[in-house]
């Protein structure tokens, strides 16, 4: 069984910064690709962010394409997502994702418990 533990979620003033981390165990974490989803008030959960398994390849929604970065430490068994430049509209609860297989294009069957991310405008 994987067990994914977000971290790094709180109150942020509009244009600010912030990073999530995401640690998991219950299995090989190099070998999997991990995703960052999303879902604010009312809202269905929605795709933000995922990586594949070597971190050499990522992919984003583009509504936050150019603000957010997700990146990995395979000997940390930890998945980041480090958020800049951020709007109101990204006010949700954030949760991490492990991958079924090495590619992030590929179903997600993991999920963390999410952590929230309020920005004030």
């Amino acid at each position: 069984q994987v067990h994914l533990v977000e971290s790094g979620g709180g109150l942020m003033q509009a244009g600010g910064s912030l990073r999530l981390s995401c640690t998991a165990s219950g299995r090989t974490f190099s070998n999997y690709a991990m995703g960052w989803f999303r879902q604010a008030p009312g809202k269905e959960r929605e795709f933000v962010a995922g990586i594949n398994w070597s971190g050499r390849a990522d992919h984003y929604a583009d509504s936050v394409k150019g603000r957010f970065t997700i990146f990995r430490d395979n000997a940390k068994n930890t998945v980041y997502l480090q958020m800049s430049s951020l709007k109101p509209e990204d006010t949700a609860v954030y949760y991490c994702a492990a991958g079924s297989t090495n590619s992030f294009s590929d179903p997600f069957n993991y999920w963390g418990q999410g952590t929230q991310v309020t920005v004030s405008s």
